[in-house]
């Protein structure tokens, strides 16, 4: 692992942070880093020291932050808050969200305006490096101080409480440090509050859609092209000269997917000029559809990169006489942003049904059914159920909850953004659209079948070859979700990408 990340210094992006949690890159704190962090860290000993009151070092929390705390309690107020914030449920979440909330702490925590101790983020380092990742449950953010609860899950085994995971099993803390020869942390002043604070739970989720996202988009690009190839659609919908005169980026963006996928078609050579005066939308206005979900994807991606180099906890302290105790925890313009990305992971999840369907209907020259003996055979009439199913499931999965609020803390915290919610409810659909996809991919291979001996283009025909390794043309009924699992698999790969 040649490559290295500077934490608090750096300039991360959705890439770089994957690529740590995925042990391709390795993040380290510069020269830079530590002395800022050290810097804060005085600081807070000043404030400590001194008869002014800021919020979190020498007063309570939330609604008790006008109750003072003497600096022989100060310790002791940092461990109480992450015992009594660890209040999460259900079940934990995927190891790499945990790793991510990690690696999106100390990025923050290291910018030097949280003072936190440096032995503190060394701890966290070590949980990053030897991949020890401490359980979260992934229910119980309202995402308003950030994620308080998923955060005291995280942050608990530094005082030898809660549980991590360790290659693939669950494991004790206290029990885990002993193994390895460590001691708990005594949390200093400022540091529960500082490591429970901030939104890193809503970003990690927000960090894999991105990615999640990205593929997806360019999957319903390809799979739409091979569905449009088997209906025989044209190709002039997506011609750049129409695509300037209306010129959203997403949407010039897939017209020129489109083209360069379909460039080479026998197929498409073979009806330039039949009667049909314009195809349905479904295949007409796949830039439109696709580009806007393309347009959502950019505004989560720019947004998530400007969160991953911020500084969300409170108060925020830029020297000992300089704190402001304000609102950067507050999770709403993620939560806004992921519920968006949502209706846009949806949508290309409708736009796909509404393919298999066409597909399905006997027109254009295709078999009912996508199969040449129906009757005996009920051929592809039921996976466009599943797909039925699944985006009307996402539906009820666009909700948004960041339209949501719940006044919580005795009326403190009286307007939350309900973003940790957004976020799982967006891999939720994600996880819908990649089978609505891998269904799609079925039925655009088989009716790529019923256009031979025409070709398709040499990227499409490389696609359809890929398919039929994993699944044989079909003639007659059969388990058809074993195909569906298959291609699932496929598309989960990237492989066809």
């Amino acid at each position: 692992m040649d490559k290295l990340f500077a934490y608090g210094t750096g300039r991360m992006n959705v890439d770089t942070c994957l690529a740590i949690a995925r042990n391709q890159i390795k993040g380290v704190l510069s020269a830079q880093a530590v002395e800022n962090i050290k810097r804060s860290e005085s600081y807070v000993a000043e404030i400590l020291n001194s008869n002014t009151s800021v919020y979190g070092i020498n007063t309570g929390f939330g609604p008790l932050c006008n109750t003072k705390i003497s600096a022989t309690d100060a310790r002791k107020l940092q461990t109480n808050i992450l015992k009594s914030h660890s209040v999460g449920v259900g079940e934990a979440v995927p190891v790499e969200i945990a790793k991510i909330m990690l690696i999106t702490k100390v990025h923050a925590l290291a910018q030097g305006y949280s003072g936190i101790a440096l032995t503190t983020l060394e701890r966290i380092l070590w949980h990053i490096e030897q991949d020890i990742i401490p359980v979260v449950p992934e229910k119980g953010s309202v995402g308003a101080s950030g994620d308080l609860a998923p955060l005291s899950h995280l942050f608990l085994p530094l005082i030898g409480l809660g549980e991590v995971f360790e290659d693939g099993n669950r494991v004790p803390a206290q029990e885990l440090l002993e193994k390895h020869g460590l001691l708990p942390l005594e949390l200093g002043p400022k540091e529960g509050l500082a490591l429970i604070n901030g939104t890193q739970f809503i970003l990690a989720f927000a960090v894999q859609a991105v990615e999640r996202l990205d593929q997806l988009l360019l999957t319903a690009d390809v799979v739409g092209a091979m569905s449009l190839e088997g209906l025989m659609g044209s190709a002039s919908p997506f011609d750049a000269r129409l695509h300037e005169l209306r010129p959203f980026e997403g949407c010039k963006q897939v017209a020129a997917n489109l083209r360069r996928l379909l460039q080479g078609s026998q197929i498409m050579v073979a009806h330039a000029d039949c009667d049909r005066v314009q195809d349905p939308y479904s295949l007409r206005c796949m830039p439109q559809v696709h580009g806007a979900s393309r347009n959502a994807w950019k505004h989560l991606n720019d947004l998530v990169e400007i969160e991953l180099n911020s500084v969300t906890d409170n108060p925020i302290i830029f020297n000992a006489d300089d704190t402001i105790s304000g609102g950067n925890f507050h999770g709403q313009p993620l939560a806004m942003a992921l519920d968006y990305a949502t209706i846009a992971a949806a949508e290309l999840g409708n736009i796909a049904d509404r393919r298999c369907y066409l597909m399905n209907e006997g027109r254009y020259g295709l078999p009912k059914l996508l199969i040449p003996d129906a009757g005996l055979n009920s051929g592809l009439m039921i996976p466009q159920y599943t797909t039925a199913a699944l985006v009307t499931e996402n539906k009820t999965l666009c909700f948004p909850a960041s339209a949501d609020s719940v006044p919580t803390s005795l009326g403190q915290e009286d307007h939350v953004s309900m973003g940790s919610i957004s976020g799982r409810k967006l891999h939720k659909v994600l996880d819908n659209v990649e089978y609505i996809m891998a269904i799609e991919l079925l039925y655009a291979t088989q009716a790529m079948e019923f256009r031979r001996p025409l070709r398709s283009s040499s990227i499409l025909e490389r696609c359809h070859k890929m398919v039929r390794e994993q699944v044989p043309f079909i003639s007659d009924d059969r388990i058809f979700a074993d195909d569906i699992k298959r291609l699932h698999q496929l598309i989960l790969s990237g492989d066809l990408l």
